[in-house]
């Protein structure tokens, strides 16, 4: 698969999500390991499924695959969803699909580039995101990257015999101060 550098980090980059990627990416969304963390465990997801949801969102304006820069491989997705561009709102999506690439720094480098972009060039103002209570390797990285929880949403998922809280989080413009992507030109 050929990618694309929109995003230029240190480690990754940020190429644009194409659905030639279906296969790994229903490998990954059946992925118990993967599911549990994002809330989709009871969804099952088949090549045809996930190459025609690829298509149908392949033109969407922020959504990316995070792909390292040394081995040009593609590691999981980044997103923004759900923009309002009268309100300057999104909603962030992200997994890393690559077991390899977990607890290293990667995911909150593709987030922390995705909120520049986001933040810098789309003039959002407010991004936000639903994280599950367990989940502390994201909570981790949100709060690294100066999300703040602003609400719960008590019981709401049921996963594995158990229900389980929803934690929502959000980051505003003036909160987000740094520069991350590397290949901008001004």
């Amino acid at each position: 698969m050929k990618y694309f550098k929109k995003l230029v980090g240190e480690k990754i980059y940020l190429s644009p999500r194409s659905s030639e990627d279906a296969e790994l990416f229903t490998e990954w969304l059946n992925d118990f390991e993967i599911t549990d963390y994002i809330g989709r465990s009871s969804i099952l997801t088949t090549i045809e499924g996930e190459r025609e949801y690829l298509e149908n969102n392949s033109k969407l304006e922020a959504t990316f695959v995070i792909v390292t820069l040394e081995e040009n491989k593609m590691i999981g997705t980044v997103s923004l969803e759900n923009i309002d561009h009268i309100n300057k709102t999104a909603t962030l999506g992200i997994f890393i699909g690559d077991k390899e690439y977990r607890n290293k720094g990667y995911g909150t480098e593709a987030v922390n580039l995705i909120l520049d972009y986001g933040f810098n060039y789309l003039n959002l103002n407010n991004i936000k995101l639903d994280v599950m209570e367990f989940n502390e390797r994201a909570l981790k990285c949100y709060k690294k990257c100066n999300f703040k929880e602003y609400g719960r949403r008590r019981k709401c998922k049921f996963i594995n015999g158990k229900f389980y809280d929803s934690i929502s989080m959000d980051i505003l413009a003036e909160e987000f101060q740094e520069n991350y992507i590397k290949n901008k030109n001004i």
